[in-house]
């Protein structure tokens, strides 16, 4: 019961940034949006042709992304179609930038 009420201390923007930067938080991730990126396609195919991890691991990693929302999935046939989310992208850096921002990068620790 104790940590239900210090989970309700944070407010829902802390909540937000959490999850996106969890999303964020593999070399495979990002790996896979940086793909995706390049491409600046969408992909229908076998990302993990493209990355040093077997197929399953790849599509656990598409599944947390898509989860985060950071890339958009859809089923044509027996094919997932995969892009980048550029809405949800665009929040994403929206919500890097003003996180860091609000870091005083001029305090002295001594």
């Amino acid at each position: 019961m104790a940590s239900n009420i210090k989970n309700k201390s944070f407010d829902k923007e802390l909540y937000t940034r959490a999850s996106l930067f969890k999303a964020l938080a593999h070399p495979a991730r990002l790996a896979i949006l940086e793909h995706l990126a390049e491409i600046k396609t969408c992909i229908t195919g076998d990302i993990a042709e493209e990355l040093p991890l077997s197929r399953t691991t790849v599509n656990q990693h598409l599944k947390e992304l898509k989860k985060a929302g950071l890339i958009r999935g859809t089923v044509e046939g027996v094919k997932t179609n995969y892009c980048l989310n550029q809405k949800a992208i665009n929040k994403l850096k929206l919500e890097v930038n003003e996180f860091l921002n609000k870091m005083d990068t001029n305090i002295k620790c001594e």
